[in-house]
């Protein structure tokens, strides 16, 4: 459902411009999308270049998949349907953030290709960036930081991405990285790719 369940409501138009916001800033604002499997280093590679941007007087902030599920996602559970859903909202809150001018970095499995397409066709062109954690199974599997792998393959958490229930990499993303190098190498990388000048 694309459109709100309320009718009487109309939009609010504010003075100051997403436009006047990066120009405040000095840099674009731009949605960076990590996904990739549980274990593959989202969250430790987008808290690291959140640090580097902020480091460089970049305005930046990280939505992590777990962070989310305790305050805004709480209602939300694994399956198919609230997992839409959760990325359906985080898009929102995304294009929010993008508006106001801001870097925002977000670190979610987003397992479904559709899901993903549909939170880029919000923004407007240019200001998504997918980035696929691109780290095989079997090492995700091996680090297990959480101990999720063990539990999904005991049956004791269903749909679980890459176990019990899939998860569709993105055909193709504007940048896919393998974390089995150095995590300042990942973050050198992303920090040369990511469109932030007006120029």
């Amino acid at each position: 459902m694309n459109e709100p369940v309320s009718r009487n409501i109309v939009r609010a138009e504010g003075r100051v411009s997403g436009a006047d916001r990066q120009t405040h800033f000095g840099h674009r604002s731009v949605t960076v999308w990590f996904t990739g499997l549980s274990g593959s280093g989202k969250s430790t590679l987008a808290f690291a270049l959140e640090e580097a941007l902020i480091e460089r007087g970049i305005a930046a902030y990280v939505l992590d998949g777990d962070n989310i599920r305790f305050g805004l996602n709480r209602d939300l559970g694994f399956s198919p349907e609230d997992r839409a859903e959760n990325i359906r909202r985080i898009g929102e809150v995304c294009r929010l953030f993008g508006d106001a001018g801001i870097v925002v970095l977000t670190a979610f499995i987003s397992p479904y290709v559709a899901d993903r397409d549909q939170v880029r066709a919000i923004h407007p062109e240019g200001t998504f960036v997918e980035v696929y954690v691109d780290t095989p199974l079997e090492v995700c599997e091996a680090r297990d930081p959480k101990g999720l792998y063990a539990k999904a393959r005991a049956g004791e958490i269903p749909d679980f991405s890459g176990i019990s229930a899939p998860y569709e990499p993105p055909p193709s993303p504007e940048f896919a990285i393998d974390t089995s190098q150095p995590l300042e190498d990942c973050v050198a990388q992303l920090l040369e790719a990511l469109p932030l000048s007006l120029a």
